[in-house]
């Protein structure tokens, strides 16, 4: 990606900073060395947003030292921007979800089945909430699901649980003889989660 990325980089940071692009090699600093201000790396970052389709945010810019801090940054963003592109492009997920209240308490369980849409998510994830501590959320999709996916669904309900270091993490389970893939957790308050095994 840098290699595609810094011929870009160096025409457009010669061009805003006045300098000759001989003098920009990894190493050398953009503060210090190019004399650039705070505005020269506004600017530079509002050229880059502009060149690349991409965001620079006032914490990277902070971050970038060097000019090869800053191709590698573009890199990455450039290399975010086509994740999410592909994500969007990605159909929903087909998905089976159950929240079951904590164990003895009353109030049985609440499902919900349809497109696993970021509005869908966020209602799952608010009724998991309201089924309190304790509570176990359910989730199964296809067992054609990719693992990339299925990371993807993990890591989007990650929130919901708190990690527990006395039981070992463990991986989602691809059930034998079934066409489907299922992910539970303990409901917890913020933190991270658990992933536990679905007998």
């Amino acid at each position: 990606m840098e290699l595609f990325v810094e011929p870009s980089c160096r025409r457009l940071v010669a061009d805003r900073l006045g300098v000759d692009p001989e003098e920009l090699v990894a190493g050398v600093s953009l503060r210090d060395d190019l004399a650039a201000d705070s505005l020269d790396l506004v600017e530079l970052a509002m050229a880059l947003e502009a060149e690349f389709g991409i965001m620079v945010s006032e914490r990277i810019l902070d971050r970038v030292r060097t000019y090869g801090d800053l191709v590698q940054a573009t890199g990455l963003l450039i290399r975010a921007r086509r994740a999410a592109e592909v994500r969007a492009a990605e159909p929903p997920l087909r998905t089976w979800a159950r929240v079951r209240s904590p164990a003895g308490e009353s109030g049985g369980s609440l499902e919900w089945a349809g497109w696993l849409t970021p509005y869908a998510a966020e209602t799952i994830a608010e009724d998991a909430v309201r089924a309190g501590h304790g509570a176990r959320l359910e989730l199964t999709v296809a067992a054609s699901t990719d693992d990339l996916r299925l990371a993807r669904v993990q890591h989007q309900f990650a929130w919901l649980g708190e990690r527990d270091d006395r039981l070992p993490s463990l991986p989602a389970r691809c059930h034998t003889g079934s066409r489907l893939r299922r992910l539970t957790m303990m409901i917890r308050a913020l933190g991270t989660w658990r992933l536990a095994p679905v007998a």
